[in-house]
């Protein structure tokens, strides 16, 4: 019996894995470097990021901010839209609709008296452009051996509507 409720618990747990989501946030990474150009090393930060709208300069749609401390190279590592909000939703950007820009700004005593180090355009990522491709699809499947069946059952065997079969009477 406890091998019955061992494995049962361990398909419960694995099947947790199919809902899994697309991360509903990007990776960013940065070297740190005071306004001489030196590396930062090994010291608290904070840095506030934003998303803006259309254009370098446009609306600001999100916006975030993150204590971070630097490596021993000055590298910082963030997960934009997992910061603490200064204002926006992430989650509602309608990223289809525009184009978008990361501002980044950077207070190097981890207060908040932030000085633009610059801002970027978001290109495509591989979640983006797998999802451009599954957007486009029909659904129509190529593959004429894979169609969905009917099963159905007599006694102790249960068919298939295009063949094949099997008998359960030895379980």
């Amino acid at each position: 019996m406890k091998k019955i409720i061992s494995i049962a618990l361990l398909f419960v747990l694995n099947s947790s894995l199919i809902f899994a989501q697309v991360p509903n946030a990007f990776k960013y990474q940065a070297v740190v470097r005071d306004v001489s150009g030196s590396i930062i090393a090994d010291q608290s930060v904070s840095v506030r990021i934003s998303i803006l709208q259309t254009t370098a300069t446009g609306t600001t749609v999100y916006s975030e901010t993150h204590a971070v401390t630097t490596n021993q190279f000055g590298l910082i590592n963030l997960e934009i839209g997992s910061g603490t909000v200064v204002s926006g939703v992430f989650a509602t950007i309608d990223w289809g609709s525009d184009l978008h820009f990361v501002k980044v700004e950077l207070d190097e005593t981890g207060g908040t008296n932030y000085l633009l180090m610059g801002t970027s355009q978001l290109l495509s990522v591989p979640y983006a452009l797998y999802a451009e491709n599954v957007g486009n699809s029909n659904g129509a499947d190529s593959d004429s051996t894979n169609e969905i069946q009917v099963l159905s059952s007599s006694g102790d065997t249960l068919y298939l509507t295009n063949g094949g079969w099997v008998n359960l009477s030895g379980y």
